[in-house]
């Protein structure tokens, strides 16, 4: 009886909790397929102490830019696809760029230190930068980390989503939505799915 009271007091603070993920997840708006890319010419601090705007990472077929973090499970689940995307990126002439936004934990897990460690653990080949309000993360309307938006040479964008349908699990992949729409692309063909629901932990954004 005394363990069913618990769980039954417990209840109110899950549902805020969920409420407060969701509520924080809807507050910007994502930008809509064929957008212009915002805050191109923004410069943010990369992990190699160097400074870049997302135009200046841009490659000759456009731009991946992932919102991404340090601990999050559903990015540590899916790290094994970065590889995947770093090497088709260079393959297909696209740059790319890690962002992480996580204001709210930056005197923790996703301190500009860690974004280090973690880049050198999982041997990033790609810009890790530090967002450090969300002023990116918030002219995006990036939901998750991680979130995906891919631009094209004109800096449009063609894809926005999930990296694909299985984060648990490589071998259970069924659709490979980022990996067919930087083949599509490359290939000059219309990106049949341009947009899928992304999924994972809400971006710990700055509140002023």
């Amino acid at each position: 009886m005394k363990k069913l009271l618990l769980i039954l007091l417990s209840l109110p603070l899950i549902i805020v909790a969920q409420y407060g993920e969701k509520n924080e997840k809807s507050q910007f708006k994502t930008i809509e397929i064929n957008s212009e890319m915002p805050n191109m010419d923004q410069k943010l601090k990369s992990i190699n102490g160097y400074s870049y705007s997302l135009e200046s990472i841009s490659e000759k077929n456009g731009l991946i830019v992932i919102f991404t973090s340090n601990t999050c499970p559903f990015v540590i689940k899916w790290e094994d696809r970065y590889t995947m995307v770093e090497e088709l990126a260079k393959k297909n002439n696209l740059g790319l760029a890690y962002i992480n936004s996580n204001y709210k934990k930056r005197d923790g897990d996703d301190s500009f230190t860690k974004m280090k460690e973690h880049a050198k653990k999982y041997n990033y080949r790609a810009p890790y930068l530090l967002d450090k309000e969300s002023k990116l993360a918030n002219s995006f309307g990036a939901k998750t980390t991680p979130h995906v938006f891919m631009f094209n040479k004109a800096f449009q964008l063609i894809y926005k989503g999930a990296i694909d349908d299985n984060y648990k699990d490589i071998n259970e992949v069924k659709k490979f939505y980022l990996k067919d729409a930087i083949e599509q692309l490359s290939s000059g063909e219309k990106i049949k799915v341009s947009e899928t629901d992304p999924v994972g932990c809400s971006i710990k954004r700055f509140k002023p």
